[in-house]
């Protein structure tokens, strides 16, 4: 085919004329270069065959846009494709072929959660964005993109765009509304098909076209292909079509029945199950639905695939544990009455299975048929593979419709192949399915081994229809018919390899099945002729009523919400609601259709709670989730951009995530100088007369005796420091010198033999050294108090191999001495304590009162080993941060729920928030984050320029030296941060913590703010408050907070407005301050990791829960969940099996419901607020209910904890850990090495962390127990050693 020289096109781009000229593959073909010149000139949809390179047309347009795109311009490609997996794939081909910026995005990336500065950062960084439909629809009418921003808009799989496909929804909310607009900007349009028509088939050419017209009306595109087949052969091969016609026989009608009633039976019986079970409601219908589904699609195995094979269902869906489920996972209970249905129905179909090694399937299948073990559809797959077994590396795929049957045929084909032909089977299905999932890696991995001939059949359903690239296919076999002429031709597309062959299974006498499947190998050429004769007719606009569909927008971002997307946009804000095991956050909604009216109940944590609306019955549910839409935005409750605000908060927080590691310090030092002067020359005043004086040659100077005794000597022979303490006058160098060995040898000659020196002068008297010992760190807290003392012994030293250092000095004073480092080192901490004292006191003089010791505590971490550290001011400083800022949000934010309010919690008191607090206001530098080496310690007045000190200036006007530059953790810091405000707290009260706070940059206060909350209904109607107020020992001003206190989010009245969350989130803070608080006065010489640990264990839900129970406050909690009923009463006679004296909540075997120790917090809130933020009064009315509290000596560790702890201590060797997820309960093995031998526990439960919690506290005692008796083993053989040594 002859191609016509392309030309440069003008294009109006950013309101001013761009040429942009094609830029071809050199390996482009013929219809390639055609395809991609009309797709410059307008927009097109690629009509040709699987296999024949449209992508490489779309990445030739993309780089023909390429200087439109590339950074730093603000403008982007975008590449959609319908199918997560193909997303790496088509991503992968444009790196390949561009040097763009590929950015790939799918829904598992989490983009739901995504803000606008996040695509920000995606737009600016990236080119192309490569996503699925779904995703780009979303940030559009989110207005996180703009469509006015993409040059180049390409659809792959076109053909999908149709009804609500996100596809269609682009072009007609977006696309086709900027044009009937007169809007400028628009994105080029490139769709990529292998049949514009996706439907049952076309009977006529009318039809056909009218098909393809809506598609080129829709994506506003006009379709390009080739005149003919004949073309695209030159290039690409086509499969052979062969029809294979099987001849249909019923299974033994006795077999099929007793089976189906069999099945009946069972079915009824756990229907029966479910009526009799306390399920509730919805979860009963679930469980029904899920029966019913299981049941229907084990008949039809029966039927269509035999019993052999339905068998395999059933075990398939018997086997299912922990995997994604097609129809979603049940209620426990739920689960468990489907599992056991499923694996009763393995036993009914294996009783007509023959049992026994001797017998499998692969032994007769003609026999198997005549049993009805198999049908006659599936002997006919099986020989069909069979006519091919001499072909050489055979690739085939098998096309199914069901996801269950490509996975028993996968079963079946794996059972007989192999010692046929050596063929290897594996299935492919989508995502979502009622078996195991297969994950994208998987299925990456299946098509890899396909490719290497590492697997030479896949079954699949359509998954593997739709641009997947598997090129070395060669046969491709369709078990069931094509639902659809596009499903049909992308199906034959599939055997791209050359003398492929396309086998079509059609059932003799199915002439039905045979027009079709006839109709579908006519109807590649009918709408190539009828694209090709409507080439010049123009796109028609859309119908109008496409653009009157209602709708909200916000002016100021441009996002909005209209009748399609405001069910999905009103369920995700609700999904963002707290929420717990007993009930979900989503809306309910009472459709009236004889009023028309629609009425929807939103969360008791919703600021709104209810929203009427009329109108047609068809769109009253979409209408009103409309209007609520347009309120909450209207409240704030979704942002500008139509988000929860939730997300926008949570996206915040983690921007503070980079604040990474503080990379400066400060070392302090001060700056005494000392003279230096030359030793020689130098005589003590007791020296006697000249005529008397004796001199000696030293390795520097001739000095005389004086200055010899009593002084510091190096020796270079060996590099020792020596103090000489005397002279040896009855000794010189030609004395003999007593060796260990017993020898003797003269100083001279083991001078000469041991180090090579020739000693000079041999009668001067030798001089006695003492070795210098070595200078230790005296402020370790496990500083040795039984350390060696300096060494008395001594030596003799040859004056002429001295050099005399320092004199005149005695030994004891150098034993002084040593002790100045650590002095000087405390000095320079206090120094440096004082320093950050003092720059806070220049911001705040009311805080001058904190003692300097009390900062040096705060900023003294752990690793320095001394005998103090920050750990408890951190606690309390946490506990206090926490309790500040949490009454700060509830006062600031009345309106909003629990969940914004621990988000803005978070971003307050997070290590990445307090580090950036820390690193602002120049902590890091103040941090003391080593232990002292007085190797390193710089001597005051040193100025042999080995440091390098810098000057820094903090503020105001303090000037410092820093020594170095380090790296701290973030957390090193906010450590700090937080016993920094402990310090401040514990010495000069709460105000000057809140003073410190602010001087950070944290603005609290303690200022009582009224609080309002509308009840209804009388509160003692509701709740029994003088009960409550008796066992609290509180009289409520406003008793409507105690029904607050009290009401779980299940419990749905107009009447209550809200549930406990907002007061447990307060009251959880305030708690958490008391007790801590508490426990830091009532023991102030508790180290400070027993404080951290008495504090967790004080403060637990568990504990709280405990003592619920213990008051029997769970009998006034207002809820309306049968599975919260059931926990509680199973938690509540669990804990009555107890000791009543204990007091932590983790002894219990069982699940503890988190409602039993949230209602202690809510309470704690409600007692707060009622009595004007008084915590004297909180902790005076809850701590009766928390006693006996856990003192020092009663404290156990948790057993998960202490397993740990244990095991680390010892030197266990800790295995891998197993998890199973069976029958509603979590099952955990744990493995643990000790002395050699191997212990391993398995336990069950309803959650994995009691499992885990239970498992622990069983393999603890084990352990223990075999301690004990290696102990006394070790005792009893001691005892018998000395028996046998007397």
């Amino acid at each position: 085919m002859e191609r016509k020289p392309m030309e440069p096109i003008d294009m109006e781009i950013d309101g001013r004329n761009q040429h942009c000229g094609a830029d071809p593959l050199p390996f482009a073909r013929s219809y390639q270069l055609e395809a991609l010149e009309k797709a410059i000139k307008q927009n097109t949809i690629v009509f040709l065959e699987t296999g024949s390179g449209k992508t490489l047309i779309a990445i030739m347009l993309l780089r023909s846009y390429a200087y439109l795109i590339r950074k730093p311009k603000p403008f982007f490609a975008v590449f959609l494709v319908p199918t997560v997996v193909l997303v790496e794939q088509q991503s992968k081909a444009v790196m390949m072929h561009t040097d763009l910026k590929v950015g790939k995005y799918w829904g598992d990336m989490g983009v739901d959660y995504w803000d606008a500065a996040t695509w920000k950062q995606q737009v600016d960084e990236f080119e192309v964005l490569v996503m699925t439909p779904a995703i780009l629809l979303s940030a559009l009418r989110h207005g996180f993109l703009k469509l006015n921003l993409i040059k180049v808009l390409i659809f792959d799989e076109c053909h999908n765009a149709r009804g609500k496909h996100p596809y269609a929804c682009i072009m007609t909310e977006f696309y086709h509304l900027y044009m009937n607009s007169n809007f400028s900007d628009l994105p080029r349009i490139f769709g990529m098909t292998a049949s514009p028509i996706k439907a049952k088939g076309s009977s006529s050419s009318s039809l056909c076209w009218q098909h393809i017209h809506e598609l080129e009306n829709l994506m506003n595109s006009k379709v390009y292909t080739c005149i003919s087949e004949s073309v695209l052969a030159e290039y690409i091969p086509f499969s052979t079509p062969k029809l294979k016609f099987y001849k249909h026989m019923d299974i033994p009608y006795i077999v099929f029945e007793r089976v189906a009633n069999g099945l009946k039976i069972l079915r009824e019986k756990y229907e029966h199950s479910i009526d009799a079970s306390s399920l509730p409601e919805s979860i009963a219908e679930s469980t029904r639905k899920r029966l019913d589904k299981l049941f229907s699609t084990l008949l039809f195995c029966l039927s269509e695939l035999g019993v052999w094979l339905a068998l395999k269902a059933a075990e398939s869906f018997a086997c299912v544990k922990t995997e994604v489920c097609l129809w979603g996972r049940l209620d426990d209970r739920g689960e468990t009455i489907i599992n056991n249905f499923c694996s009763d129905a393995v036993t009914i179909f294996s009783e007509w299975i023959p049992s026994g090694p001797e017998w499998c399937i692969s032994s007769d299948t003609k026999a198997a048929i005549s049993a009805g073990y198999l049908t006659s559809k599936v002997k006919c797959l099986v020989d069909s593979l069979l006519e091919y077994r001499d072909q050489k590396d055979l690739r085939c795929i098998i096309f199914a419709e069901r996801i269950i049957t490509a996975i028993v045929l996968q079963a079946l084909l794996n059972e007989l192949l192999p010692s046929k032909s050596g063929w290897r089977t594996a299935y492919m299905v989508g995502l979502s399915s009622n078996l195991p999932s297969q994950s994208r890696n998987k299925q990456h991995r299946i098509v890899e081994e396909f490719r290497k001939g590492l697997l030479n059949i896949i079954v699949a359903t359509s998954i593997l229809e739709e641009g997947l690239d598997v090129q070395s296919c060669n046969l491709v076999i369709r078990f069931d018919p094509s639902a659809t002429v596009c499903s049909f031709i992308q199906s034959r597309g599939r055997a791209r390899m050359q003398n492929s062959d396309f086998l079509i299974m059609v059932k003799s006498g199915d002439k039905s099945t045979l027009s079709r499947v006839q109709n579908y190998l006519a109807s590649g050429d009918t709408m190539r002729q009828e694209s090709l004769r409507h080439a010049f007719v123009p796109c028609a606009p859309l119908n109008g009523e496409v653009h009157k569909e209602a709708c909200y927008k916000v002016q100021t971002t441009g996002a909005f919400v209209n009748l399609s997307s405001s069910v999905q946009v009103l369920y995700f804000y609700c999904s963002r609601l707290p929420c717990d095991g007993y009930f979900k956050s989503y809306p309910r909604v009472v459709v009236d259709k004889q009023s028309g009216t629609c009425t929807l109940h939103l969360p008791r944590s919703s600021p709104i709670q209810t929203i009427s609306v009329q109108g047609n019955t068809q769109t009253l549910k979409q209408l009103a989730c409309l209007e609520a839409c347009k309120q909450l935005h209207q409240i704030g409750a979704l942002t500008d951009y139509l988000v929860p605000d939730i997300v926008e908060e949570e996206a915040q927080a983690q921007e503070l995530c980079s604040c990474g590691n503080a990379l400066i310090d400060w070392k302090y030092v001060s700056s005494v100088l000392f003279p230096q002067e030359d030793i020689p020359n130098k005589h003590m005043a007791s020296c006697c007369t000249r005529s008397h004086r004796q001199y000696f040659w030293t390795k520097n100077a001739f000095v005389c005796c004086c200055m010899l005794g009593n002084s510091l000597v190096l020796t270079p022979h060996n590099g020792h420091l020596y103090c000489v303490t005397g002279i040896l006058h009855d000794l010189d160098s030609n004395s003999l010198l007593e060796l260990r060995n017993g020898e003797s040898i003269t100083y001279k000659a083991y001078y000469r033999n041991r180090y090579g020196i020739k000693l000079q002068f041999e009668r001067e008297s030798l001089l006695r050294g003492n070795p210098l010992f070595t200078v230790r760190n005296y402020l370790h807290r496990c500083r040795n108090q039984k350390a060696k003392e300096p060494s008395k012994a001594s030596v003799e030293l040859p004056p002429e191999l001295c050099s005399v250092i320092m004199s005149p000095i005695s030994i004891a004073s150098f034993y002084s001495f040593s002790f100045a480092p650590s002095i000087m080192h405390r000095i320079e901490s206090f120094l440096i304590a004082g320093n950050l004292k003092r720059m806070h006191v220049d911001h705040c003089m009311q805080n001058d009162a904190i003692p300097t010791m009390k900062v040096l505590e705060a900023i003294t971490t752990k690793k320095c080993q001394e005998k103090f550290h920050l750990e408890s001011l951190e606690t309390l400083g946490d506990s206090f941060l926490k309790y500040a800022a949490s009454q700060q949000l509830f006062k600031t934010f009345q309106n909003q729920h629990e969940g914004i309010l621990s988000v803005k919690k978070d971003k307050i008191i997070s290590n990445a928030s307090l580090c950036k607090l820390g690193c602002d206001h120049n902590i890091p530098g103040f941090v003391r984050n080593e232990p002292f080496d007085p190797k390193t310690w710089i001597i005051p007045g040193d100025k042999s320029g080995v440091y390098r000190l810098e000057k820094k200036l903090l503020p105001p006007k303090r000037v410092v030296y820093a020594r170095e530059k380090r790296k701290i953790k973030s957390k090193r810091v906010a450590d700090v941060v937080e016993a920094l405000i402990g310090a401040f707290l514990s010495t000069v009260g709460e105000i000057a913590a809140l003073l410190f706070l602010e001087w950070l940059g944290i603005k609290v206060d303690f200022v009582d703010v009224p609080y309002t909350m509308p009840l209804q209904v009388n509160p003692e109607q509701l709740v029994n408050v003088k009960f409550l107020e008796s066992l609290l020992n509180y009289s409520f001003r406003d008793a409507s907070l105690l029904v607050e206190a009290l009401t779980h989010g299940s419990y749905m009245l107009p009447e209550i407005p809200r549930c406990y969350q907002r007061l447990e989130f307060l009251g959880d803070a305030v708690l958490d301050y008391l007790i801590t608080m508490h426990l830091y006065a009532k023991y102030p010489e508790l180290s400070p990791g027993l404080l951290t640990d008495l504090r967790s264990a004080s403060a637990s839900n568990d504990c709280y829960a405990q003592s619920a129970v213990k008051a029997g406050l769970y009998k006034h909690i207002l809820y309306a969940s049968q599975e919260l009923q059931r926990h509680i009463v199973s938690a509540v006679q669990n804990f009555e099996q107890l000791s009543m004296d204990s007091t932590f909540g983790w002894e219990s075997e069982t699940k503890i419901p988190k409602v039993l120790g949230d209602i202690i917090e809510s309470l704690a809130g409600a007692i707060l607020i009622d009595s004007g933020y008084n915590k004297d009064v909180v902790f005076q009315s809850i701590r009766p209910l928390l006693e006996p509290m856990i003192t020092p000596d009663k404290l156990k560790l948790h057993p998960v904890r202490e397993f740990h702890e244990l095991c680390q201590k010892e030197g266990y060797i800790r295995n891998k850990r197993d998890w199973n997820y069976e029958n509603g309960k979590a099952t955990i093995t744990l493995e643990v090495e000790a002395n050699g031998i191997t212990h391993n526990y398995s336990c069950s439960a309803a959650d994995k962390n009691t499992a885990k919690k239970l498992a622990c506290k069983a393999l603890l005692k084990v352990l223990k127990d075999c301690s004990y008796k290696c102990q006394h083993e070790s005792i009893i053989k001691g005892i018998g050693n000395c028996e046998n040594g007397s």
